[in-house]
């Protein structure tokens, strides 16, 4: 008997009576409760989020930032109250703990009192980070909690870019006012460098004439030295006059009463005296004019005896081939001091210059003295007839001499205060020559200084940005949010229910096969007894499966797709491949209900939880533990798995042509290895006539 009427005749026995056509109905909708009823329970649930009471509690005073009311809590719940991402309860604080605690709310969202106050805070001294408070009970549901991550990580990100926005907008502001204030800065410093520049040429000539005011002071303080010399030489000799003319008038007062009896024998001695004291007022005069006539031409005569001697010098011994060192030696001498003689020639000339008021002051009164003298002298031999005359012209003589003594002193006295003087200042010129030349090389480097901090300050106005609100508002949106995930999904599952389908439509068939050896045998009884081949008897107990596997594919599918509405990429290559998925599976699960027999139920099982936890249906195989990486590759779901998203959600056929063959060569050493327990079950035994298990 072939093996397809063998299948029918199997087949058939199920509709002898009510039970058996309501098993067969059973096992034929039995993969609707694994696939369409769990996928029913969660086909869209982040669809269905807004179900979800969840606690909100706003306890944000507010803030003001410079002038601007800030309420950031406020803002965040009108948002999320507009979003009906959750089921939100504004309730107070208490209230929401008390409900995350009992069950009442899955979680709760808080904005603490300073949330305001935090954000604003990041304009002034004291920046904070404002937190959002969160709280869960992952007793109340686990799953929940993690969702709650992944909603309230996108509610924070938008509030910190909304105060970013805030914050980076008075940065740019910043920034422009920094341009602004640095390019007043520039100008000055082009400012600066023109002044600094004005101000070196002016210390340039400053250090110029001090240098020729330095040569100056110390001719006029060798100068006064030597009139200095010659003022206290004129005080000596006058003060000598003076006494002189204190003593005759003395002397005439004292014994003019007793010398006018004998005025005529002692006329020729008073003569004398008056031609004295009248030939060396003179002979003072004629120094003195010859002191004020010779001086220039003295200072001239040194220069050239100086220079005379230099050129001589120069010729003998710089010049000549063999210079006699004697010779070259005084010279050399005689060179240094014809220039000290016409420095100290100068020094007079230009004492003599400059005091030439005084010496013609003392020369008046010189040549006063020298007239009273000489008149005296004339009138000496007429002493006797003009006694009381001379004595008035004696007295009037020594006042003379004394304003000439006291003349000379002051001249003396003045010119020591002077030659101290003229040290002083060619000391305080030099200092102010050398702080001169200081002064020059600061402002030196100054002006270079000036010039660099010109040049960088022109150079970092250029380089700092200048935005306009525009341009601020088109950066602040960029740098609030500078990374923006571009999510891009290719052959995207419209729900959840879509991407676990090709989880639970085999974990469906699978069952549905499983439970439907639970009622056919693996292998026909008859076709053993009659001694059919063995890949008869295999076939014969593998077909009637794989025809209701058939039958449970096009319920499966029938309900997902017109009643949940699932959405297949390839429906029609959906639906053939898991026709090939139910008929690997059968196979394989009558091999080990053959082989195995009681056993081989539980063996069944245990295949299915290895392949439900290492297909990789749920989370990537690659978080498992290394156990169930290492069996991935080698069971069918792995493949079924990969296969049906792509027919479901679309992408290449690679693993849906892979998965085929996989499957075809699961099927074909399934029935193989059938064949060769039905072969081997042909010969019976006391185990199979009294077996120790049985279900």
């Amino acid at each position: 008997m072939r093996s397809p009427i063998l299948a029918a005749l199997e087949l058939k026995r199920f509709g002898r009576g009510k039970l058996p056509s309501a098993a067969l109905v059973a096992i034929l909708l039995l993969p609707l409760l694994y696939g369409a009823l769990y996928l029913c329970s969660f086909w869209d649930p982040y669809g269905q989020l807004d179900r979800i009471p969840v606690a909100l509690v706003n306890s944000d005073k507010g803030a003001t930032a410079e002038g601007k009311k800030i309420t950031a809590g406020d803002e965040i719940t009108e948002g999320l109250l507009d979003s009906k991402v959750f089921d939100w309860h504004e309730v107070s604080a208490a209230e929401a703990r008390k409900g995350v605690e009992d069950g009442a709310y899955y979680l709760s969202l808080t904005m603490p009192k300073d949330f305001s106050e935090r954000i604003a805070s990041s304009s002034g001294d004291s920046p904070a980070t404002g937190a959002l408070q969160v709280r869960t009970n992952d007793a109340n549901n686990y799953i929940v909690g993690q969702i709650s991550r992944s909603v309230f990580s996108e509610v924070r990100t938008a509030a910190s870019t909304d105060a970013s926005r805030s914050f980076l907008d008075k940065i740019f502001i910043s920034f422009s006012d920094i341009h602004d204030a640095t390019e007043k800065a520039a100008k000055g410093a082009d400012d600066l460098k023109d002044g600094v520049g004005k101000a070196k040429k002016g210390s340039k000539s400053l250090s110029d004439g001090l240098k020729d005011a330095k040569d100056g002071s110390g001719k006029l303080a060798g100068g006064l030295t030597e009139l200095n010399k010659g003022a206290g030489e004129l005080e000596t000799g006058s003060r000598k006059v003076a006494n002189g003319t204190q003593v005759l008038a003395d002397k005439v007062n004292g014994i003019a009463a007793n010398v006018r009896p004998y005025l005529k024998d002692d006329g020729k001695t008073i003569g004398r005296t008056a031609r004295l004291v009248a030939d060396s007022s003179a002979a003072a005069r004629h120094t003195l004019a010859s002191l004020v006539e010779r001086a220039p031409g003295a200072a001239t005569r040194a220069h050239k005896s100086a220079d005379e001697l230099n050129d001589l010098h120069k010729t003998r011994c710089e010049d000549a081939v063999l210079p006699d060192p004697a010779v070259c030696s005084a010279l050399e001498r005689a060179k240094v001091t014809s220039a000290d003689v016409a420095k100290a020639a100068d020094d007079v000339n230009a004492l003599v210059q400059d005091n030439n008021g005084v010496l013609k002051k003392l020369d008046g009164h010189l040549e006063k003295l020298q007239k009273q003298a000489d008149d005296l002298a004339k009138r000496s031999p007429r002493l006797s007839e003009d006694l009381e005359s001379s004595v008035r012209d004696i007295n009037r003589l020594n006042a003379g001499a004394k304003k000439v003594a006291t003349g000379a002193d002051q001249l003396h006295t003045g010119l020591t205060s002077a030659k101290t003087g003229s040290v002083d200042l060619d000391s305080g010129v030099g200092k102010l020559k050398k702080g001169a030349k200081s002064l020059d090389g600061g402002l030196f480097k100054l002006a270079d200084g000036s010039t660099e901090l010109a040049g960088g300050l022109n150079n970092g106005v250029e380089k700092i940005p200048d935005y306009d609100k525009k341009d601020r508002d088109r950066r602040t949106e960029v740098m609030a949010d500078p990374v923006q995930l571009a999510n891009q999904s290719l052959h995207k599952a419209p729900n959840y229910g879509t991407g676990f389908a090709p989880y639970f439509i085999p974990l469906s068939l699978w069952v549905g096969s499983m439970v439907a050896y639970m009622i056919i045998q693996p292998l026909n009884r008859r076709a053993l007894a009659v001694g059919a081949s063995a890949w008869r008897i295999a076939s014969a107990g593998w077909l009637p499966v794989a025809a209701i596997g058939l039958l449970q594919v096009a319920a499966l599918m029938s309900v997902l797709h017109w009643g949940l509405g699932l959405q297949m990429a390839y429906a029609a290559g959906t639906v053939a491949f898991l026709a090939l998925v139910t008929c690997c599976f059968s196979a394989i699960i009558q091999w080990l209900n053959a082989r195995f027999g009681a056993a081989g139920r539980i063996l069944v099982l245990a295949v299915l939880m290895l392949q439900l936890t290492s297909a990789g249906g749920t989370y990537p195989v690659q978080t498992s533990p290394a156990f169930f990486n290492a069996i991935h590759p080698f069971l069918p779901m792995t493949y079924v798995v990969d296969a049906l998203r792509t027919l479901i959600t679309g992408g290449g056929l690679g693993p849906v042509w892979q998965a085929c063959a996989v499957l075809a060569a699961f099927t074909a050493g399934a029935l193989a290895l059938t064949a060769l327990t039905a072969r081997h079950k042909q010969v019976w035994t006391l185990d199979r006539l009294h077996p120790e298990l049985t279900l």
